[in-house]
């Protein structure tokens, strides 16, 4: 969240660059701004009451040894008086920071200046293509459908047992999702992003730190009872490996890779564009998450985002990347880069990855610090992104690679697989564990 001095030192500044995003600020950081001087006024106040409260402490017994308990008796009614008054400042203090947090988290990131002006995808910024766009027959399958023709994918059974969006991965399918996980994480600790393993489940506390509450709350699965919440990212776990944490600058940048499932309600999706693998409530990603300097954080980001470029050429997906506008950007970024991969028999571009820098943001809510070269701590500024989310690779893998008869295997990824074509026509039965090689 936005610290609460840049509100108040700049609240123009605040607005103008909000507005970028959509959001109106104007009522809300007046507001903040009120809050701010209510607190300051009930804590110099508790502090001149705590002052007299101590000094006429200190005259009552000296009162009564000079024989004015007259004296000595007003003074302690003063005193009884200035405590009640204290204790009410206290309150309206509590009240005025409580109002304050929750209005502060409500303020979404400010973005770049280099973030373009725009209402929504459309309006995003391509910056980079590569690859090559396979030419298809006319009776080229959407993946959907080659999953069934091979026996990858199973949706039906996936929506018998949990619902719409829970697919069950079957022979080849359900080893090429193991294959790109293991490469992906493979390619990440190569890169020098060294390997974690996250729970699923976190807590309101660890939810808050990253955004997603109060945000995104709808979108998240709430587990009731114990007040937990399926992640929805790696990155919502791996970051709050160092909430309340301070860093030693030597130690940055801080550089991770996680493998994780991720659970996302997706509220509101349906239609032809969520067909398939298109969108899932429950999918299989590799996140890379970085904690660096203010002063290193945007080189970190053009690092992390030639990583990801290049594990989609690896894949041999024809690729794009886009700079995401104002309305498009996510509440907690500053400035976001997505990679989408063509899927050419849906002639469509899937979104694979976004990567990320949230600057102070998440590292404000999470109290990230690290101490400087004069030990002072500063807060640190966080990155992360997708390298890679599977679902939509995969679409893209089936679709471009797909011939009359088989589908191809990029050959970066056979040593993975173990094959390098899907052949198997048969549909497998729940009863059959026989695998082709």
């Amino acid at each position: 969240m936005l610290t609460l001095k840049v509100i108040t030192e700049n609240q123009n500044g605040v607005i103008r660059q909000l507005a970028k995003k959509h959001f109106d600020a104007k009522e809300i950081t007046d507001r903040i701004i009120a809050l701010d001087a209510v607190r300051r006024a009930s804590q110099s106040a508790l502090d001149a009451g705590l002052t007299e409260i101590n000094r006429l402490s200190k005259t009552i017994g000296g009162l009564m040894k000079e024989g004015k308990p007259a004296e000595a008796g007003n003074a302690r009614l003063r005193v009884a008086e200035l405590k009640e008054k204290n204790r009410a400042l206290e309150t309206a203090k509590a009240g005025a920071e409580t109002e304050l947090r929750e209005c502060l988290a409500l303020i979404p990131n400010l973005p770049h200046e280099s973030v373009p002006e725009g209402k929504g995808a459309g309006d995003n910024v391509c910056e980079r293509t590569g690859g090559v766009v396979p030419e298809l027959p006319d009776d080229a399958l959407p993946h959907w459908d080659l999953a069934r023709k091979y026996g990858l994918i199973d949706f039906e059974s996936g929506v018998k047992i949990t619902g719409a969006g829970f697919p069950v991965y079957r022979g080849y399918g359900a080893r090429l999702q193991r294959a790109l996980i293991n490469f992906f994480l493979d390619q990440a600790v190569e890169a020098g992003y060294a390997e974690v393993e996250p729970p699923y489940l976190v807590n309101a506390d660890s939810a808050y730190g990253t955004g997603q509450l109060p945000d995104k709350e709808g979108q998240m699965y709430h587990v009731g009872p114990d007040g937990l919440y399926l992640i929805p990212t790696a990155e919502v776990p791996v970051t709050n490996l160092y909430r309340d944490v301070i860093l030693d600058e030597s130690e940055l940048p801080v550089r991770h890779t996680a493998y994780s499932a991720c659970f996302r309600r997706e509220a509101g999706s349906y239609g032809k564009e969520v067909r398939g693998l298109n969108r899932l409530h429950q999918f299989n990603k590799v996140e890379i998450v970085c904690i660096d300097k203010p002063e290193h954080s945007y080189q970190t980001l053009q690092e992390m985002v030639d990583y990801v470029q290049s594990l989609v050429e690896k894949l041999e997906l024809p690729w794009r990347m886009l700079r995401l506008c104002g309305g498009d950007i996510s509440f907690t970024s500053a400035l976001t880069f997505d990679f989408e991969v063509f899927a050419a028999a849906q002639q469509r571009w899937l979104e694979v990855s976004s990567v990320s820098n949230f600057e102070s943001y998440q590292a404000n809510r999470l109290k990230c610090r690290y101490r400087d070269e004069h030990k002072k701590t500063q807060l640190c500024h966080t990155l992360n992104g997708s390298a890679l989310a599977l679902p939509r690779i995969v679409a893209a893998l089936l679709e471009n690679n797909q011939t009359a008869d088989a589908i191809r295997i990029p050959g970066a990824l056979v040593p993975y697989t173990g094959f390098e074509r899907i052949e198997w026509l048969r549909r497998i039965t729940p009863n059959d564990t026989s695998l082709k090689s």
